[in-house]
């Protein structure tokens, strides 16, 4: 089942939001001290491109500099991947089929505007397994 609703997450909003998180992760490249601003939007278009299965989980060694890094990530580049992420679940919501697909869409907006500190695993995993997923 999961191999069937990744599909067509990938068909229907998957693809294209990990399109916009590489052209985030490009842009974060251009400044040098953005780079793991860079990496975090690779990690989160990776998760956008196959998102049933996995979930995300806090990282048990983020510090103060997470925080202070997802201020800046949501000022750069997170309130418009929220953004894309909010039109593009409302779209999918307005068809019976696509319900499944936008409920997920709203579920990425968290990590979407806080990735640092988050740590995506999949879900049976011994994170997970310890309760700490959401």
């Amino acid at each position: 089942m999961r191999l069937i609703l990744n599909v067509l997450w990938l068909v229907l909003a998957g693809f294209w939001m990990a399109l916009a998180y590489t052209f985030a992760a490009i842009l974060m490249v251009i400044p040098i001290v953005t780079i793991p601003f860079s990496i975090a939007a690779l990690r989160i278009a990776g998760f956008c491109l196959w998102p049933f299965g996995r979930t995300v989980v806090p990282a048990a060694d983020a510090g103060v500099m997470s925080g202070i890094g997802n201020v800046i990530w949501l000022l750069l580049a997170g309130w418009w991947l929220a953004l894309g992420h909010l039109v593009t679940g409302v779209l999918l919501c307005v068809t019976i089929i696509g319900i499944p697909f936008g409920i997920a869409n709203f579920k990425l907006i968290p990590i979407s505007l806080l990735p640092l500190g988050q740590r995506v695993v999949p879900v049976g995993s011994y994170a997970d397994a310890r309760g700490v997923a959401f």
